[in-house]
């Protein structure tokens, strides 16, 4: 069976390292390349990350993202800017200059990861949700142009997870109220995350194509 190359984005912690690990485990040449080699908000650094890539990829997971908390009247211009470079545009520029080596070998799966608030809404994260959105967006617009050639593309919106940077910007009280508006009654933990990005990556996965996938435990559904 042939070695499929994975490049995974934002993979030094939490959900992103998870996923690399996961495809690892599978048999998976897993690239996760540090932000000095893959800066997503330089257009340079990614023009030269992908110039010197040796192995065509076969499955791309957009996971980096940023978040920056901001009331509507206290964001500031670089908030927004790099909000949307990270999130939205550097993602949809690894998108189109790894889709032609895809297309040529009538293979591809791709991930981008979402959030459930890119679908529901939450105060202070007017740039992050409206980037989101965006991703789902252009998840289900590539979807539909590339699927002739056996190239899925989906989304994956995760609620809640357990990842060192939750703990930071949450409060254990905090994160026990959170737990407690969730149906399921905890936090997701990455490795689920990661066991859903394994799936749509893979050849198990020849049909699902355009979707947003929420795993949020039922939040919400409520």
């Amino acid at each position: 069976m042939m070695t499929r190359t994975a490049l995974v984005t934002g993979a030094s912690r939490g959900i992103g390292f998870a996923i690399a690990n996961k495809l690892r485990e599978s048999g998976i040449k897993t690239l996760t390349p540090a932000r000095h080699e893959l800066n997503l908000l330089s257009d340079a650094s990614v023009d030269k990350y992908i110039r010197k890539l040796t192995n065509p990829i076969d499955i791309l997971i957009n996971n980096a993202g940023i978040n920056p908390l901001a009331g509507i009247t206290e964001i500031t211009d670089s908030d927004i800017e790099d909000t949307f470079k990270v999130n939205f545009i550097s993602p949809l520029r690894l998108i189109r200059d790894l889709m032609p080596s895809m297309i040529k070998r009538r293979f591809g799966r791709i991930v981008n990861i979402s959030s459930i608030w890119g679908n529901v809404s939450k105060a202070k994260r007017s740039a992050y949700a409206a980037s989101k959105s965006a991703i789902n967006s252009l998840t289900r617009t590539v979807a539909v142009e590339v699927a002739k050639y056996n190239i899925l593309v989906n989304a994956l919106a995760p609620g809640f997870v357990n990842t060192e940077l939750t703990r930071q910007n949450n409060t254990e009280t905090e994160i026990k109220k959170i737990s407690m508006s969730i149906p399921m009654g905890r936090l997701a933990e990455p490795f689920e995350i990661a066991e859903v990005v394994a799936f749509l990556s893979s050849e198990k996965n020849s049909y699902i194509t355009g979707q947003t996938i929420i795993i949020d435990g039922g939040y919400t559904c409520l």
